[in-house]
């Protein structure tokens, strides 16, 4: 069986006129294709759902069983062709830890505040599992920490972030200017292998420090700030992460002759996609809040 919308359209108005004529009328077609249609619906379904009692035609009772059904469904069709009006999307974000903890509620709630209709959904995994998740179209665009080097990936600059060294108000190294060799020689807290805060953290400080003097591994920032405030070692964080930390109090930077530390936060989209006019409204939203 193939229903087409055109025959069910057909169908309900002339239901409501009660004429072949005056539903041609309504929809802009002669009275002999509103017949043509009439007939080819009736086969299909291999049944007459109109009475014909004189030039009028009244629903039968297999009309009025379908009447309602072929009224859902063009109802259900209007809303379809009405569903993008008004900015509404589904979009699915992708974001490495520290940008996905700390930047992304921020920026998500700007966007949903302008498009109320927008339907956002947010992953929230380390840099290669992002990367992954974008190469294989599970989520829409991604944001990530660390370099990445897919071949099938568009990869373009989004936000520079700077990191700084913390410690506890009561560690060593917490209040007076501190060596290069003190810093290799303390114990760390750091993110795990795969994280892109690992990556940049060991890409920013090994060419300084030649090897950390012992590693402790924690999954997110926020476990490793906090472990951080209890003593247990230095971390180099996103100063994003620990700024509200450092003016309470909690966590102090450490003064060293090290360069000041930044990284490059990164946009990335599949190369082959296609940006719906959703998307483009949210990459332009990242560009502006940027």
């Amino acid at each position: 069986m193939r229903l087409t919308l055109r025959q069910l359209d057909v169908m309900v108005a002339v239901a409501r006129t009660g004429s072949t004529t005056e539903a041609g009328r309504d929809l802009s077609m002669s009275q002999s294709a509103v017949s043509a249609a009439l007939g080819e619906l009736e086969s299909q379904l291999g049944t007459k759902v109109f009475d014909r009692v004189g030039k009028r035609v009244v629903l039968n009772d297999s009309g009025r069983l379908l009447l309602p059904s072929a009224r859902a469904v063009l109802d259900q069709l209007r809303e379809i062709e009405h569903l993008f009006d008004d900015g509404a999307s589904a979009l699915r974000v992708g974001a490495s830890t520290t940008v996905g903890s700390y930047m992304m509620p921020a920026l998500l709630g700007a966007f949903q505040r302008r498009w109320p209709l927008a339907q956002l959904e947010l992953e929230v995994e380390n840099t290669r599992e992002v990367v992954e998740a974008v190469a294989t179209y599970r989520v829409d665009v991604g944001f990530i920490e660390g370099s990445c080097h897919h071949p099938e990936l568009e990869v373009r600059p989004w936000l520079e972030d700077e990191l700084c060294v913390v410690a506890a108000p009561g560690h060593p190294l917490a209040r007076q200017p501190t060596s290069v060799g003190a810093l290799a020689a303390a114990r760390w807290i750091l993110r795990e292998p795969g994280s892109g805060t690992r990556e940049t953290v060991d890409s920013l400080l090994l060419p300084h420090l030649g090897a950390f003097g012992s590693t402790m591994h924690l999954g997110n920032s926020e476990g490793i700030k906090r472990a951080v405030a209890e003593g247990m070692g230095l971390s180099c964080l996103s100063l994003r992460v620990v700024q509200d930390w450092l003016d309470s109090g909690r966590l102090l930077r450490v003064d060293s002759a090290l360069p000041r530390l930044r990284r490059m936060l990164f946009r990335i989209l599949p190369r082959r996609k296609v940006l719906s006019p959703g998307l483009q409204r949210f990459l332009d939203h990242c560009e502006q809040w940027r």
